[in-house]
């Protein structure tokens, strides 16, 4: 896409309203809304914005930022047309005062790290699976935790509201360009999965937060709340992203793979899946970010729970799919959707480096059920857990120095930082469930 491609949509489609995105550290999607006289100005990257007011970026002092547009994440907004007036939006990479790229984008991070992977000869491909619930609204139009689905895994339900919207949700991505390869109701009752197809890591980081946008958008359509809420309902499996990921070389071949290996893997793949199994903890508090993510992190409910790896076992951290040659991948499955994908990605990748170019050794993969294992036959084997908690996570999160390499300075610090202070929150908080269980007691 060109600036005078865009300018020919805008004019032919009648584009009257244009939104410039780009997110926070946090993985909040923000906007600037432009009326078509800002347009070109826009283009150009010429828009500015406060950044002290934006949790994580800068100081009051220093607060003057540019949006500098990526001119491939112009899209139409299907939803958004008014007697024939419509609206797009462009999604930005956040720059100083004086133009040079804002270490502190979460955006612009991933696109440092790619680059160091490509310095080592190779390009990452992700595809991410984000699992969701489809809610009620009460009469105020609160959201609940009531849904009128009583569906299971890949059910069909006439009377469930959800598969309406979920037609919807999967007719509006195809208008904005998302190749949908499947959907499906998931094990839970009101969760729902829609897959779209894989794409380089930074294209598929724009298209994990733009779908969460349209799912949220299209489900408020239909008088529903949509959640990407790790664990919203008490014992029934919680919202995970599995998070395929697999390395090429320039050349444009599947790094991953190596008819030869074992299992038909590359020296190259069981080093990625080293560096992911040694740092799965450090960076759980990037891919698993909120309090709530430990809710869903605990054994008996498919969340990965144990550090180790397997061509087919689902109870463990890292999969490896069936599909060999071109489709060669790894798939991390403890990320949850509530995570910042530019962050994710980053941290998973800076992982996976590491192992590759400290050459660690993978450890030997895990075909039996982790959930049957007891205590000592994991501890025999060698088999880690991941953090319980966020407390803990961060914990590890900052004696990392491959993560703190992986998110630069800036966003590690403020990630940190406002992740400790959600932390204190939580375990200063008096909940209901304390007070439903002391308070009549003593």
């Amino acid at each position: 896409m060109t600036r005078e491609e865009i300018l020919q949509i805008i004019k032919e489609k009648n584009v009257n309203f244009f939104r410039l995105q780009f997110v926070d550290i946090f993985g909040f999607m923000k906007n600037i809304a432009i009326p078509l006289s800002q347009l070109e100005k826009a283009l150009d990257g010429k828009i500015m914005f406060d950044g002290s007011s934006i949790e994580g970026f800068v100081r009051v002092n220093e607060s003057d930022m540019y949006l500098k547009p990526d001119y491939d994440t112009f899209t139409l907004l299907p939803w958004r047309d008014q007697q024939g007036s419509k609206a797009a939006r462009i999604i930005c990479d956040v720059h100083n005062a004086d133009e040079t790229p804002f270490i502190g984008c979460p955006r612009q991070n991933l696109k440092r790290v790619l680059a160091e992977a490509r310095s080592l000869g190779y390009t990452m491909n992700v595809g991410s699976e984000c699992e969701f619930f489809l809610f009620k609204r009460d009469e105020k139009g609160q959201a609940t935790t009531i849904t009128d689905d009583v569906a299971g895994y890949f059910d069909t339900d006439p009377g469930d509201s959800g598969t309406n919207c979920r037609r919807k949700i999967i007719q509006t991505l195809e208008a904005m360009g998302f190749e949908i390869e499947a959907s499906h109701h998931e094990v839970a009752e009101g969760q729902h999965e829609i897959n779209f197809k894989y794409a380089d890591a930074l294209t598929a980081a724009d298209n994990t937060v733009t779908f969460k946008w349209v799912v949220r958008t299209i489900a408020a359509e239909f008088g529903l709340h949509a959640t990407f809420m790790p664990k919203p309902v008490f014992g029934i499996n919680g919202s995970g992203m599995h998070t395929n990921l697999s390395l090429f070389t320039l050349d444009g071949s599947n790094a991953f793979y190596d008819v030869e290996g074992t299992l038909q893997l590359s020296d190259i793949a069981r080093k990625y899946i080293a560096g992911i199994c040694a740092h799965a903890k450090s960076f759980c508090a990037i891919t698993n970010p909120l309090v709530n993510s430990y809710k869903r992190l605990v054994a008996g409910y498919e969340a990965p729970v144990y550090i180790t790896w397997s061509a087919s076992n689902r109870s463990v951290l890292v999969r490896v799919p069936a599909p060999r040659g071109m489709s060669t991948r790894t798939e991390v499955r403890c990320p949850d959707p509530a995570c910042n994908p530019y962050l994710a990605f980053a941290a998973m990748l800076g992982a996976g480096l590491d192992g590759i170019t400290s050459n660690l050794e993978v450890p030997p993969p895990t075909s039996a059920d982790l959930y049957e294992m007891g205590c000592k036959e994991k501890e025999e084997a060698g088999i880690e857990s991941l953090p319980a908690n966020l407390h803990e996570a961060l914990e590890h999160l900052k004696g990392s120095a491959v993560m703190k390499k992986a998110l630069g300075p800036h966003i590690f610090n403020k990630y940190v930082e406002g992740k400790e202070q959600e932390w204190d929150n939580y375990r200063t908080a008096v909940t209901d469930w304390e007070l439903k269980n002391y308070l009549c007691n003593f």
